[in-house]
């Protein structure tokens, strides 16, 4: 089995191949990351990998003391991660590729990244300065009917962004174009699903294109009909990517 060594960028999201990933990178184990990946020539990939954080596992606390007062913050590159990071994170990422990485004055980051490929994890490395990941790269099999698939769950998308429209009383633009590629379009209305953050990781690690738009019209129908019934609902960018304040 082919494997690759990465840096590993924990979150509190999932990230999709093809997605945009945003980023205000400020602590430090994520700032010297960053410095490493400056490294890398810009004619070549700056990679590194994303994988979201399990639930019940938090990032460590920036505040000092905090929640508990007599307590110093943890400090280092498995910081908030437990004794064994492997453990806190979900087994199936997406690689991001840095097409800009920006350092302001105060010595954080802009960084402006994404997803390309999906990638099981195999083992975490704590030992420098931040974390590294052995990674398997997961290929992407389309499955049976995917096209079909795809045109439901398009049309299925089309009435839950109209639905959400409505709850949010603004527009939508109907005219906006998505592509029609099964495995895109799997990932594209992953992402801008209003879901939690295990419902998008078991649609990130679906075995095939098929399954993954065959969970996707089943959601959209039940997104779309508990949206019928609500008055409104919290604004949100459908085509956007992730943030993080790391």
């Amino acid at each position: 089995m082919t494997t690759v060594r990465l840096p590993l960028f924990p979150l509190n999201s999932v990230l999709f191949p093809g997605l945009v990933l945003p980023l205000n990178v400020f602590e430090e184990r994520y700032r010297a990351m960053m410095r490493e990946l400056l490294k890398t020539p810009e004619d070549e990939p700056r990679r590194f990998a994303v994988v979201a954080i399990r639930d019940g596992h938090e990032v460590a606390p920036s505040a000092p003391g905090m929640p508990d007062p007599t307590a110093l913050p943890e400090r280092g590159p498995a910081a908030g991660f437990g004794p064994d990071p492997l453990t806190s994170f979900h087994k199936v990422g997406c690689v991001a590729d840095a097409a800009t990485i920006r350092e302001h004055t105060d010595g954080t980051f802009e960084v402006l990244a994404t997803g390309t490929t999906r990638v099981r994890l195999l083992s975490v490395d704590a030992s420098g300065p931040f974390l590294t990941a052995e990674l398997a790269p997961l290929a992407e099999e389309p499955g049976d009917e995917a096209g079909a698939l795809a045109e439901g769950v398009l049309r299925s998308f089309r009435q839950y962004q109209k639905r959400l429209a409505g709850a949010r009383e603004r527009s939508l633009s109907a005219d906006a174009e998505l592509p029609d590629e099964p495995g895109v379009v799997s990932y594209l209305v992953a992402a801008a699903m209003m879901l939690d953050t295990p419902t998008k990781q078991r649609l990130l690690q679906a075995p095939d294109t098929a399954s993954r738009l065959r969970d996707e019209l089943k959601l959209l129908r039940s997104e779309t009909a508990i949206i019928r019934s609500l008055p409104s609902l919290p604004a949100s960018d459908l085509t956007r990517g992730t943030t993080s304040l790391n």
